[in-house]
């Protein structure tokens, strides 16, 4: 393209028909004889002629820039930028005009050195800025610094990759003048210019990811928009789970205040629950609108996660709402949706352990393993009976029919079971009731008045089972317990401080903790109420970092005598103080330094299950690194502080897909080379990463360990197969099961084993699961997860605990149970049937256009289950739901711009 004319009026010097004064030749080296002229001919020869004019052109461009008159230099330098601005080429290889000026950078670069300041020098350093983006050498940063010098132009002419470029310099230079302790505020103008240029272009990824490396995240709240904050606000809480700390929760309150912006109340509360304790309230979420529906969308949200918040004025003025929102955060629907939901699926008709057992579909001995006790049998029917039936109000063996005397058959199951049987048996009442508050008191309230002491043990268990999750205002269940504290039998108080611990989880209630460290600072009272004092208190204060807790529960390990910390039942000690500090990280450090005064017997033990409960769900790689280091180890006998680390690599590492994975991998390892005390744990920790999520790998591992030769590998093999299937109904896992009850029927450990997994696969006949995660896996309860770590830290010795006198262990899993249901309401919660898609869910973090969010779906009518990895779309234009999560109960409103066709 010719150069424009001169400015003034000398047309003579620009005008292209004079003859040009031919660009400087650079003296060439004399190429080799033969080979390289041959070479150096056919390189020109490449060039067709437009390429060869242009070439010309920016060779001539170039001597007219170093012209002593500033006229012809303005000139060559606009016609240069026209050029360079206008050379659109592929991605992939650099542009002609950036090609062809490449021998000469070095020239231009030694004379920019030499021009006076002007407005000429700037406009050749934004020249020089965009050339350097293809010759700079690696590391020099020219092109920021170019650009610094030059004129405060926009960037984004010149088009993306000259953008990127910078970007990457600039988190480059922002790195060495912090290292350097220079002031690093000149970037701030050009960083604003790229993240304004990248929001404005879909790039939402690249403009978080360069606030993030110069620190300045919170100038982003301003540069979104309404079209793009969802994918900003996705990519902000997804990478979230790979950044450091204090840098992750900075990132998720830029996307809480970003959702806040946009009134995307939803999910700014999912960002509040994930965050909460940390700092953020919920409170103005929900003064933050005034629409009521939204508010019982929030209160559902806040119940599945398991929060007892109080609804005050500011939340809700109206007596009648806040009695509304009350009851929903209190968990009062979740019966009866639940029972909706089992209705729908035609699954109301109660199960006996045997329609589970299937024994005719085994072949051989197994069916008629008579030499067995049938006490150990009957127990292990009770649990399976109370999990097969969960929550669904009927069963064929506790709950009488109305009909019969109440003499009938329930009694007559009761005292099937010996002793601490017993306490199972009653306990599993509360199972079947679960949820359902008003009946379970009632039909329980019989075996409170029972001579049994065993059975009234049982009994307290129960209304602490029935009440798990679901509150009240006349609180009947601290009610009913607390009467029996002062009872001397041990049974009876373990009974009521378990039931206590289950009821009242989460809720960090002083009244409770007033009645249980009265137990802890009692130097008369048993051992094992000692423990179970503990676990609740732990359960209750869950993630509340209570230092009057913390004390009690420490002076207590400090005070025993070594005999006494030798007690098998005494490793839970550890973890009810863990659990006050569950996923809170850096606050445990504390109480970890005293940990390590600990007589040596427990205090290892303490130290890894304090650190591995305090970064649970936290996916923290160094924590991680650091527990398998102390795998590695190889370790006297007696040691026993490994089986926690092992536990606590899954613990950490469930946070995020990628992070279990490696887990399984390592885990794998650990299975290979590590002592047997290792071996043992390894199965108990897969099943905590897939917990009721069956994968195939997994499943096929524990196939393998349920035949090992050592019989508590196999033993926590055979429970963790239920835990992976728990609630699924896997028939794969289920024919497993069966095998193992028909190779195993002499032995009785191993037998109660597997019964319990079947017990669990079936879980509430398929429509419960025990994962702690929920919304989309963006949230992990506490509670729930508090359930599942004390029960495989009793499982870490099987033969002492869970097939000892302490099976009702096994009763803390309700904690964790919870509906996998979807179930659409409309405003005055009445089930509402819609159609959606269900599909397994699909990451589009950062991906362009408006991907799909589901794959392989089939379409149903709610209420749907969900599956592990699994998610759902309304399939209707008719309704919008209030939540963008379809999970649990989900409102729907008539969508105004709707019209039927």
């Amino acid at each position: 393209m010719p150069p424009r004319e001169d400015p003034n009026g000398d047309a003579s010097s620009a005008s292209p028909s004079d003859p040009v004064p031919p660009p400087p030749q650079q003296p060439q080296p004399q190429p080799a004889k033969g080979k390289g002229k041959k070479k150096d001919e056919k390189k020109d020869d490449d060039l067709s002629e437009e390429d060869q004019a242009l070439k010309e052109q920016l060779e001539l461009y170039v001597v007219r820039a170093q012209d002593t008159d500033p006229g012809v230099q303005k000139l060559a330098l606009e016609s240069m930028r026209q050029e360079i601005r206008s050379a659109t080429s592929s991605m992939t290889s650099v542009p002609k005009p950036l090609k062809f000026l490449r021998p000469h950078y070095g020239t231009l670069k030694a004379y920019f050195e030499t021009m006076p300041e002007s407005d000429l020098k700037k406009y050749m350093a934004d020249i020089l800025s965009v050339l350097a983006l293809t010759m700079s050498a690696e590391g020099e940063r020219e092109s920021l610094n170019y650009r610094m010098i030059g004129s405060e132009g926009d960037i984004g002419s010149w088009g993306h990759e000259y953008v990127r470029n910078l970007a990457g310099e600039i988190a480059q230079e922002f790195q060495k003048r912090q290292d350097d302790g220079m002031p690093t505020d000149s970037l701030k103008e050009l960083v604003e210019q790229i993240v304004s240029f990248h929001m404005k272009h879909n790039a939402e990824p690249e403009a978080v990811d360069l606030l993030m490396e110069v620190e300045k995240l919170d100038l982003l709240v301003k540069h979104v928009d309404s079209t793009n904050y969802k994918r900003t606000c996705l990519y902000l809480t997804s990478s979230s789970k790979y950044l450091p700390a204090p840098d992750d929760m900075s990132a998720l309150k830029i996307a809480f205040e970003i959702y806040m912006k946009f009134g995307d109340f939803a999910n700014a509360l999912r960002i509040a629950l994930l965050l909460y304790d940390k700092s953020l309230e919920l409170k103005p979420i929900f003064t933050a609108t005034d629409d009521f529906q939204l508010k019982k969308q929030f209160a559902f949200i806040i119940a599945r996660h398991g929060l007892s918040i109080e609804i005050d004025d500011d939340i809700a003025a109206d007596e009648n709402e806040k009695e509304a929102l009350q009851d929903i955060i209190s968990n009062i629907k979740l019966s009866e949706g639940y029972l909706t939901l089992a209705r729908d699926i035609e699954v109301m008709e109660p199960k006996s352990p045997e329609d589970i057992y299937k024994v005719h579909l085994i072949d051989g001995r197994g069916a008629t393993s008579s030499s067995l006790d049938s006490a150990r049998q009957n127990l292990a029917a009770t649990f399976v009976n109370a999990f097969v039936n969960a929550g669904f109000g009927q069963d064929k063996l506790m709950t009488t029919p109305s009909d019969s005397s109440s003499s009938g058959s329930s009694g007559n199951w009761l005292f099937k079971n010996k002793e601490h049987g017993k306490a199972s048996a009653a306990a599993s009442l509360g199972m079947i009731l679960l949820w359902d508050s008003d009946s379970g008191l009632a039909q329980l309230d019989k075996y409170l008045h029972s001579n049994d002491i065993h059975v009234v043990a049982g009994a307290l268990l129960g209304i602490g089972i029935v009440s798990c999750g679901v509150k009240s205002d006349c609180d009947p269940a601290f009610a009913l317990i607390s009467e029996y504290f002062s009872r001397d039998e041990s049974i009876i108080r373990i009974g009521a401080i378990l039931g206590l611990g289950i009821a009242y989880a989460g809720s960090q209630k002083e009244e409770v903790r007033e009645n249980l460290t009265a137990f802890l600072t009692d130097s008369q009272v048993p051992l094992e109420v000692l423990v179970f004092s503990a676990i609740s208190l732990g359960l209750v204060f869950v993630g509340s970092c209570n230092e009057e807790v913390a004390q009690t529960i420490i002076c207590v390990l400090m005070e025993r005598s070594e005999p006494e910390l030798a007690e098998p039942i005494m490793r839970l000690l550890p973890v009810a103080l863990g659990l006050l500090y569950l996923g809170k990280q850096e606050s445990v450090e504390a109480t970890a330094e005293v940990s390590k005064t600990f007589d040596e017997k427990i205090r290892n033990y303490c130290d890894v299950t304090l650190m591995s409960l305090a970064y649970a769900g936290t996916g923290n790689v160094l924590k991680v690194q650091k527990l398998l280091g102390i795998c590695s180890e190889h370790l006297e006998k007696g040691e026993t502080h490994q089986g926690p680390a092992v536990l606590g690599i899954s613990l950490i590492a469930m946070a995020e897909e990628l992070g279990a994975e490696m887990a399984v991998r390592s885990l794998e390892r650990l299975l290979q080379y590590g002592e047997q005390n290792i071996r043992r744990a390894v199965p108990l920790a897969l099943g905590l990463l897939c917990i009721s999520n069956p994968k195939v790998n997994v499943m096929d591992t524990m196939s393998r360990l349920s035949h090992d030769a050592d019989a508590e590998v196999s033993m926590a093999a055979i429970i963790s197969l239920g835990l992976i299937g728990a609630g699924t109904n896997n028939a794969r896992i289920a024919g497993m099961l069966r095998n193992l009850s028909s190779y195993y029927y002499k032995e009785a450990g191993h037998l109660f084993c597997v019964r319990i997994a079947q017990g669990l696969v079936h879980l509430g006949k398929g429509l419960l699961t025990l994962s702690p995660y929920h919304s989309d896996r963006f949230l992990l309860s506490p509670i729930a997860l508090a359930g599942l770590v004390t029960v495989l830290h009793a499982c870490l010795d099987m033969k002492s605990i869970i097939l000892g006198k302490y099976h009702y262990m096994l009763y803390i899993l309700t904690l964790a149970m919870q509906p996998r249901m979807l179930l659409t309401v409309d405003e005055d919660l009445k089930p509402l049937s819609v159609p959606v898609r269900v599909g397994q869910a699909v990451d589009v973090v950062g991906q362009a256009g408006r991907p799909k969010t589901i794959t392989g779906f089939q379409t149903h009518s709610t209420p749907v289950l969900l599956a592990a990895g699994e998610r759902a779309e309304l399939a209707t234009e008719k309704y919008l739901p209030l939540t963008p999560v379809l999970e649990g109960f989900v409102i729907l409103r008539k969508n105004p711009e709707y019209h039927e066709d």
